[in-house]
């Protein structure tokens, strides 16, 4: 019998709590750019100031740009403030691109795993129940991840985790596609089935919620992962559904 449902789930902030791995990879990048970058980690407090941070990154890279602003001594409150001017400028003071620090930001991950793959995985623990959660998605169906994170990323944790998911089913980073576009060619792939949208980043949910090519498909705002206080009071006004870990793991 044909599944009358397809999952397609955000990664990061919905099956992998990668907030702490993320600042870690961010810094390690960060102090081959600059040099005042003397302590090869950061602390304690500067990875929980980039946890705040994290709910309005859009794209991985940009985290090597949220820790040059705490290094330079900025506030959460004033990089959270002012996110765009400030992490703009960053790029614009020191003649970055988006390609340089996407590079050096997964050459970086590359290198970690390659030197210390089990404290790679440490960092990047799935949230409580997801496991066990996708296991049976894979017993039951077809399943997608939809993330602006590079794939190879995606499958070492899911293999870490023995997580069975094609490889064609990992819409990353590496597809140069943005997520309703990926949302549009699985609507077209799946004409009879619903398909259900779990994501964190309200921001992305809003643009899907915009696209009249999407209107049939479920989005569900997930409170467990990356979000701030005005997005879990915003999102209510949407039509979107809200779900904490607890309903998810009983769809």
């Amino acid at each position: 019998m044909k599944q009358s449902v397809i999952y397609a789930l955000d990664f990061d902030g919905v099956i992998c709590d990668s907030a702490l791995e993320t600042g870690i990879a961010a810094w390690k990048s960060a102090t081959q750019i600059w040099d005042d970058f003397t302590s090869p980690l950061p602390t304690p407090e500067q990875s929980a100031q980039f946890r705040q941070i994290r709910p309005i990154m859009g794209t991985g890279y940009e985290a090597i740009l949220i820790v040059r602003l705490l290094n330079n001594g900025e506030t959460v409150e004033d990089i959270m403030a002012d996110y765009q001017v400030k992490t703009q400028k960053v790029m614009d003071d020191h003649s970055l691109t988006i390609d340089f620090l996407k590079k050096i930001f997964g050459e970086t991950r590359d290198q970690w795993i390659k030197q210390d793959l089990d404290n790679w995985v440490e960092m990047n623990p799935l949230f409580p129940g997801i496991k066990e959660k996708l296991q049976n998605l894979s017993e039951q169906g077809l399943w997608y991840i939809i993330t602006t994170k590079q794939e190879r990323f995606v499958k070492q944790i899911l293999k870490a985790n023995q997580i069975e998911l094609a490889e064609e089913r990992i819409f990353g980073l590496d597809r140069k596609m943005s997520k309703e576009a990926v949302l549009i060619d699985l609507l077209a792939k799946h004409t009879q089935q619903k398909i259900y949208f779990v994501e964190d980043m309200l921001p992305t949910l809003l643009k899907i919620i915009k696209n009249p090519r999407l209107t049939t498909v479920k989005l569900f705002f997930a409170l467990w992962g990356y979000s701030t206080t005005q997005h879990k009071v915003d999102v209510t006004k949407q039509a979107i559904e809200v779900t904490d870990i607890k309903n998810f793991l009983q769809f």
